[in-house]
């Protein structure tokens, strides 16, 4: 009998130890991507809240660069890192640890955009100047839809109309005929939902071309022509996305709209883009590598986006689980941090794919242009209760695949 009782004593103690073992493992995962995300952030919200951006952030350019980045460098830091990390702070604060660390970031980010739009401010940021502020504009405008109540509620009134007046200044500024109209797109649409009036051709005629250049089996030409590259991911599929969930809110304003089948249009977007995450998902090695393909690799993590933001949507099919997304993001943010040199001594991001390589770099990259990576932390507006935070860790496609059974 003593025997029996020390058996399953032991057996509901493995049972228990594994359990928490289990738990501790999917704390560290969600701690880690908030670690790197705070790594990555916090050079440059520390020094816009302190109005010392232009003072302090190295511009490191391309090799190949054929004009003055600065120009451009500080708008392109600040929108790209704040698309990224704007659902996580949309989460607000509470009492947890994490909760008390999002309030610290979101009072730095409301400093930062009070900064970055004052005319008066010393790091006030170039929308007008050159076509690159048209991209960043963008993003800066995606990130205050992704984080309307922290974000855009939470800023005084003075800061909305400069952030108002800022998105306007790039309407004098022409886009490519590529991804670059999903700018205008993404621009007006931020106005349209914190002022209730936009330029609505500019949206239109955006969703128009990106439903022709559709190609098939989740994925956008850039333009009319395909292009191997990751900006179905950078760019295309999140801000197309997010240009439509703005357009279902707004359904009721625009009613008489003449375009008004674009707001019943989000199903098939969202199915084109979950496409696509699948095909993410299956790009990562069990290494956590990826294929180096195509342009602007300089962006790192920021490649996967997508996948991070269909797991943040909750929208994943079937055949992914949540955990497994996670696992395999983790793999890949491991594998990019590993490089001791993927900042300078001071915390900022250095050109390169894996550590320092700035000749991998195109003429139009700089040292702003990197922070497009925190996309990859999309996922973090997800609580740590969801699925993907809460579910044990599940082995991704290719690790599966090639496992020695």
């Amino acid at each position: 009998m003593k025997t029996k009782f020390l058996f399953f004593s032991c057996i509901l103690y493995l049972v228990t130890f594994s359990i928490q073992a289990q738990k501790k493992s999917q704390l560290e995962s969600r701690a880690y991507f908030v670690d790197v995300l705070v790594n990555v952030s916090n050079p440059v919200l520390e020094a816009l809240a302190n109005n010392e951006l232009k003072k302090t952030m190295p511009v490191e350019v391309s090799p190949k660069h054929i004009n003055d980045r600065t120009r451009f460098a500080y708008l392109e830091a600040f929108g790209r890192l704040l698309s990224g990390i704007s659902p996580w702070l949309e989460l607000g604060p509470d009492n947890s640890k994490e909760g008390k660390l999002r309030e610290k970031y979101i009072q730095l980010t409301l400093k930062c955009l009070k900064n970055a739009t004052d005319p008066n401010a010393a790091d006030y940021m170039n929308f007008s100047e050159g076509s690159q502020p048209l991209v960043d504009a963008a993003f800066l405008a995606q990130g205050l839809l992704r984080a309307p109540t922290q974000l855009w509620e939470r800023s005084d009134k003075e800061t909305q109309q400069h952030i108002l007046k800022a998105l306007k200044l790039t309407r004098k500024l022409s886009p490519g005929y590529n991804n670059w109209l999903l700018f205008t797109a993404m621009v007006e649409a931020a106005i349209l939902k914190f002022e209730g009036e936009a330029d609505m051709v500019r949206i239109q005629y955006a969703l128009n071309k990106h439903n022709e250049w559709y190609l098939g089996d989740g994925t956008y030409g850039d333009g009319p022509n395909f292009h191997w590259d990751y900006y179905n991911s950078f760019v295309i599929h999140p801000m197309l996305l997010d240009i439509y969930n703005v357009l279902n809110e707004q359904k009721e304003t625009l009613q008489n709209w003449r375009y008004s089948q674009f707001i019943d249009g989000y199903d098939g977007i969202l199915k084109r883009a979950q496409k696509y995450a699948v095909i993410q998902e299956k790009l990562i090695s069990p290494e956590g590598t990826y294929p180096p393909i195509g342009r602007s690799l300089t962006y790192r993590f920021g490649a996967f986006q997508l996948l991070s933001q269909i797991a943040l949507f909750q929208k994943l099919p079937k055949t992914i689980k949540p955990s497994q997304v996670r696992s395999a993001l983790h793999a890949v943010i491991e594998k990019h941090m590993s490089s001791k040199r993927m900042f300078t001594k001071d915390g900022w991001l250095t050109i390169g794919f894996y550590g320092h390589q700035p000749e991998l770099a195109e003429r139009y990259i700089s040292t702003g242009s990197l922070y497009i990576c925190a996309e990859i932390f999309l996922a973090l507006g997800l609580k740590p209760e969801s699925s993907f935070w809460a579910d044990p860790a599940e082995d991704w496609s290719q690790k599966k695949i090639w496992a020695d059974n």
